[in-house]
């Protein structure tokens, strides 16, 4: 017998993939009798490895971790798999590119203004992207930040570098982008750094509906904690959110109007 069809027999002898054993051993048993003629044997063995690779497939999702709708989405933490990494200092308009833990490559880039600022986290290049028109430059690398989109990419602006004008993402040169593209990998992690209720020196933005960001995600979690908020800490400012905001302003002498202001931040500790 050769060596495939030991390694099947072997398989289907233990059950197939923790199924009905007897299939495993019916299949095996055909196999080994030889009765099959060897162009009805190749595609047996052909469909069988099909079915193997798709089986294994589908119970290697299955272990995985599925979140539903109704569940409150990680914060975003990525781990460092890769060779490269990218970190991003908001207020010096810089990113760094990190090879094995050594600094490569440092651009001056522009981020997102007080208003819109560039997410603070941990996130991972998701995707990649040419040629999204003017505003986003040649290039796109985006990034998996649960509320929005998020990418570092180029711009027809070229004047923005080094300062904060953009809606959140993190613009470029574009002779830079396209070099940054081109070294990058699909799952890089990328570390934008700063605090979530952005520039220490100044008070937290007022936050309402429509707002997005994780401070948005910060309340949402403070509140939920507090038996304000039942809904899902998504970093997005919607109805359910109002309504939490609005009923913690009541119970603690703030007027009702639904927008997170500076006393909200302190009745919630997150300001002194």
């Amino acid at each position: 017998m050769d060596k495939d069809l030991l390694c099947f027999r072997s398989c289907f002898h233990s059950g197939f993939m923790n199924g009905n054993p007897e299939d495993g051993h019916i299949i095996s048993n055909i196999l080994h009798t030889g009765a099959v003629i060897p162009i009805i044997r190749t595609i047996v063995l052909f469909c069988l490895r099909v079915a193997l690779t798709v089986l294994l497939i589908f119970n290697l999702l299955s272990t995985n971790t599925i979140y539903s709708e109704d569940s409150d989405p990680a914060l975003p933490i990525a781990a460092d798999h890769g060779i490269y990494a990218i970190e991003v200092y908001p207020l010096q308009h810089r990113l760094v590119v990190n090879v094995q833990g050594q600094r490569f490559k440092t651009y001056s880039v522009a981020v997102g203004n007080p208003s819109t600022p560039t997410p603070v986290g941990e996130y991972l290049v998701e995707y990649k992207g040419k040629n999204w028109g003017p505003s986003f430059g040649p290039r796109w690398l985006g990034l998996n930040v649960p509320w929005g989109y998020y990418g570092i990419h180029g711009t027809n602006k070229p004047h923005s570098i080094g300062q904060h004008q953009s809606h959140g993402c993190i613009r470029m040169h574009n002779r830079d982008v396209i070099e940054l593209f081109d070294l990058i990998p699909i799952g890089t992690k990328v570390t934008i750094y700063g605090h979530v209720l952005g520039d220490p020196s100044h008070e937290p933005r007022d936050l309402a509906e429509k707002d997005v960001g994780a401070d948005v995600q910060l309340i949402q979690s403070r509140l939920k904690s507090a038996g304000y908020f039942s809904g899902i800490c998504n970093g997005k400012f919607r109805a359910d959110t109002t309504a939490a905001v609005k009923k913690f302003q009541k119970d603690h002498g703030i007027r009702p109007d639904g927008v997170v202001s500076s006393k909200v931040y302190f009745k919630l500790g997150l300001m002194e």
